[in-house]
């Protein structure tokens, strides 16, 4: 399964803590994709999915200042 969560506009950390919370509600296996534009959450999100054992199955830059991200749950 594939959950969409948009943070668009939101300041850091809050996109972060979007997607800790949103992750919580997903079983082993299902996806989060994350579409932010906060530039410090290019590192932040890939970091934390790293260090909690998640899989970053896609990151692409859409915009200047746009990205989105897929996080697989372990």
């Amino acid at each position: 399964m594939k959950q969409k969560l948009e943070v668009l506009g939101m300041v850091c950390p809050f996109p972060l803590i979007e997607a800790k919370n949103a992750m919580e509600q997903l079983n082993s296996g299902d996806e989060l994709v994350i579409d932010f534009d906060c530039t410090q959450a290019t590192e932040s999100i890939p970091r934390w999915a790293a260090e909690a054992g998640h899989e970053v199955t896609n990151y692409e830059q859409l915009d200047e200042a746009q990205w989105t991200i897929t996080v697989q749950k372990k």
